[in-house]
């Protein structure tokens, strides 16, 4: 569904990264790891065509995404940045229905199907009784939760996600991931950065590790994921924990 070979990626005059290599397929999980600075969110960027790529290529569906316009990226893919304060009081439901342009276009009234989809997205993430309060008198993680409601609006086929759940508490954390699960067996491919390399374990299915721009490591979680190389991505001791029964893998700092 998404596809990059041979990336570099950056800003004009400034080089993040190089040599990158991305493959997204429909239901699968892609978790995106690195320290702070190591380019992943240029590399999001890059990957949803709002920067240019400047070397390589990045397909959508097997198509160029370059040649794609801004409706049809947005008919495929869906983007969850980090919640951040709003200058401007709409409402969620408001927020959710944006979702929708993509599909009716920016002048249009929002139809009937625009107004189910949105409600659709807000009693999905269990934000629904949030629909009429502003998002500027919302917390964080209720904002957070709004951003990803509208993704849902949206009904990509690839969803994106900038640390998706940085701003939550423990059990809306719980609840974002959970439906992060839903969406991959609904055959959408999901692509998402954490800080947690213990969410990359339990909820994606490939990993891809980003430090100083440059790929680490790539591949299963089962298989790349482990202390020593966690460690040196993080350049700080990591400790494995394993339950012995069911073989379920914790990471902490050393």
């Amino acid at each position: 569904m998404l596809e990059a070979q041979d990336l570099a990626f950056g800003y004009p005059g400034r080089e993040i990264g190089r040599g990158l290599s991305v493959q997204l397929a429909a239901g699968e999980a892609l978790a995106l790891l690195g320290p702070n600075g190591g380019g992943k969110t240029t590399l999001l960027k890059t990957l949803l065509g709002l920067l240019p790529p400047r070397a390589g290529a990045v397909l959508v569906e097997g198509r160029p995404l370059a040649g794609l316009t801004a409706r049809e990226r947005a008919q495929a893919m869906a983007y969850v940045p980090q919640a951040t304060v709003s200058a401007f009081a709409f409402t969620a439901r408001a927020v959710v229905l944006m979702g929708r342009t993509s599909r009716s276009g920016l002048l249009s009234a929002p139809s009937r199907a625009d107004h189910a989809a949105a409600e659709g997205a807000l009693a999905r993430m269990g934000i629904a009784h949030l629909a009429e309060r502003p998002v500027t008198r919302l917390s964080g993680g209720e904002r957070q939760l709004v951003l990803v409601a509208r993704a849902l609006a949206q009904e990509p086929r690839i969803v994106v996600l900038d640390e998706p759940t940085a701003s939550l508490d423990f059990g809306n954390q719980g609840r974002v991931m959970a439906e992060i699960l839903r969406l991959r067996a609904d055959g959408l491919g999901l692509l998402f950065t954490t800080h947690d390399p213990n969410q990359a374990a339990r909820y994606a299915d490939r990993a891809l590790l980003l430090r100083g721009g440059r790929p680490l490591a790539a591949g299963p979680v089962t298989e790349i994921m482990d202390a020593a190389t966690l460690g040196r991505l993080y350049g700080a001791p990591v400790e494995e924990v394993r339950d012995t029964g069911t073989g379920a893998r914790a990471f902490l700092p050393g």
